[in-house]
């Protein structure tokens, strides 16, 4: 495969990107949390609405905190400070910078690359949101603080580092940013030991991302109460910087196809990320790898081409598989539909993608359809088994984000169909925002009943591991309001306890802001109506916590009693299955024998 000709004068050697948007100055800063108590609305319709730019503003500022790396001298966040400095110091690079991907201290490519991917993506259908609530600079800012670790990262043509510290020596630390402990080994796949879902993941990143700054497009419709294209790309054109990320995506995916030691999951290569972020298939990122290059090269027809091909090659037709950092498939359906709607060239029949996507968005919305494989919560939160256990508010909200493009971007087959996937859309997002069974806005800092005791060590202001939810205590909250931060979200049965060690439902991660970006991005287009947030009841959180413990993989104090978690009430259908076949067993031998005695009182 070879670099589309418009690239072939670049090299490594003489890229120079272009300065970034300039930051507003003073900068923009997150609002007490009493502020989402308050209502903007009243007779003002016309949009930008002041709630929707503050909850984008926050969640944008939640990526600041997470940088890693030398800080900026208009770093906004004050807490923060300078952190993990000599990363890549073991292979003689500088691998420093970046986003620590959650609660704790580690770097990864992998998942980084589908946030990166979903933002762009988001930018590129709702770009003009961040433009009205003058969050573009900030957008600007975040992507290119992971963008440029990602390049750093693919160090040269064959060679990527997907993994800086040990994940093992992170768990066990608990603290704050300047004294993470070492050693940060550095963790690389190359052409003899490859990766192909992790190449081709960054690849996806860097295309996707090129996209956006090249000024592409993908929607023309306008939608809402906006006098401007509600999906126009977010006006932070920079063809440079355009041109570097496409040479890092073009490479990558070289790398991803035909590296010699042939395709592979990247955890057969580095096995330390099998406990981090493992990967089950790579079919799906070489599909929307090759969507995305198709889009930023100027001959796109062989990365269709390649990505038709392994659509078919890896069956991903009919599936009904959440999105997420893992699994891109649902994206890719929305991804064909949006290209051949367009008429892009090489993009396929329309009618053949509309088909699939809708297929798949359909049961998103009737989950009852899903055979099992999802269902809703008494509270209204769609919730994926196994997938949802460990953070249940993400597929939900990813799921909004693939119904709200698809519908806004005109490509519905009926108006009523549209009407469902929007309204279904909005009902997880107003979940998430409050309107759920613990009245709890699932972001902190965001409205006073928002979680105090997000699982994050860095804001704890804790330094003792044995002591979690004691240092500081939960009803003080953290040290430090980790402004922006979606956490994991409430349990099966709409339960949050908001405790700081229960990873599963106070975990932050960068993943689970990115759908969120793109939801609130699209109302500041269209909606002129205050976010759900506002008319939740100040305390009414309280008078419904749930008592005691939950009951997940964090915490399973709370497994006694009536409420088993998924896991036992597997184990308990197992037991009482086997017993079952026991006693049918028994029952069969002795009517057997008492028909054999000629002992059921009938006729002799």
């Amino acid at each position: 495969m070879l670099l589309p000709s418009c690239l072939l004068a670049l090299t490594f050697a003489s890229i120079q990107v272009y300065a970034q948007l300039s930051l507003p100055s003073p900068p923009w800063l997150p609002a007490n949390a009493s502020a989402g108590a308050v209502a903007t609305t009243g007779s003002n319709t016309s949009v930008p609405n002041e709630q929707w730019s503050t909850l984008l503003g926050d969640l944008l500022y939640f990526y600041e905190a997470q940088r890693s790396g030398k800080l900026p001298s208009n770093n906004r966040v004050s807490w923060r400070n300078d952190s993990a400095t000599s990363d890549g110091s073991d292979v003689g690079l500088d691998l420093t910078g970046g986003y620590y991907d959650a609660g704790d201290y580690i770097k990864v490519s992998f998942p980084l690359s589908f946030t990166l991917n979903s933002i762009c993506w988001g930018g590129i259908d709702f770009g003009m949101g961040y433009d009205l609530s003058n969050q573009t600079s900030y957008l600007d800012s975040m992507l290119r603080w992971g963008l440029d670790w990602l390049i750093k990262m693919h160090a040269n043509t064959s060679t990527l580092y997907v993994e800086v510290a040990d994940t093992g020596i992170d768990n066990a630390y608990w603290g704050g940013d300047q004294n993470i402990p070492g050693p940060r080994p550095s963790f690389q796949i190359n052409d003899t030991s490859p990766g192909t879902d992790a190449a081709a993941g960054v690849s996806a990143a860097f295309a996707s991302c090129s996209y956006l700054y090249y000024g592409g497009t993908l929607s023309p419709t306008t939608i809402g109460k906006s006098s401007v294209n509600s999906t126009a790309p977010a006006s932070l054109k920079n063809t440079t910087y355009a041109d570097t990320l496409l040479i890092h995506a073009v490479e990558l995916y070289e790398l991803a196809v035909n590296a010699s030691g042939g395709m592979t999951l990247y955890q057969n290569s580095v096995p330390e990320v099998q406990d981090s972020y493992a990967s089950s298939g790579y079919g799906d990122e070489l599909v929307m790898a090759g969507l995305w290059l198709s889009l930023a090269v100027n001959a796109p027809q062989q990365y269709y081409y390649l990505a038709e091909s392994y659509y078919s090659q890896f069956d991903l037709a009919g599936q009904n598989s959440v999105f997420n950092w893992d699994d891109k498939t649902a994206g890719t359906y929305i991804l064909f539909a949006q290209m051949s709607f367009l008429g892009f060239e090489g993009a396929g029949n329309f009618s053949q993608w509309q088909t699939e996507a809708e297929r798949y968005l359909d049961v998103v919305v009737n989950p009852s359809s899903s055979k099992g494989d999802a269902s809703l919560t008494k509270g209204g939160l769609l919730y994926y088994s196994g997938d949802s256990n460990d953070a249940s508010l993400n597929p939900a909200l990813n799921a909004a984000m693939l119904l709200t493009r698809y519908a806004a971007s005109g490509l519905c087959s009926s108006n009523d169909k549209k009407a469902t996937y929007l309204s279904f859309a909005q009902s997880q997002l107003d979940y998430t925002l409050g309107n759920n069974p613990m009245f709890v806005p699932y972001i902190v800092g965001l409205h006073p009943n928002s979680p105090i005791n997000p699982h994050s060590a860095m804001s704890s202001g804790g330094d003792d591991i044995g002591q979690i939810d004691t240092s500081p205590p939960l009803s003080q909250g953290n040290t430090y309001v980790l402004y922006g931060a979606v956490v994991g979200g409430p349990d099966r049965f709409d339960r949050f306890f908001d405790i700081r060690s229960d990873w599963v439902e106070n975990e932050v991660a960068l993943d689970y802001n990115a759908p969120m970006l793109t939801l609130t991005a699209m109302h500041i287009v269209t909606d002129g109506i205050d976010p759900y947030f506002t008319q939740v009841t100040v305390g009414a959180n309280e008078k419904v916590k749930p008592k005691g413990q939950p009951c997940d993989d964090a915490i399973q104090d709370g497994c006694s009693g009536h409420r088993l978690s998924e896991g036992g009430e597997i184990a308990l259908g197992v037991v009482l299955g086997v017993v079952g076949l026991v006693v049918v067993g028994l029952l069969a031998v002795w009517l057997w024998k008492l028909r054999s005695t000629g002992s059921f009182g009938g006729k002799a």
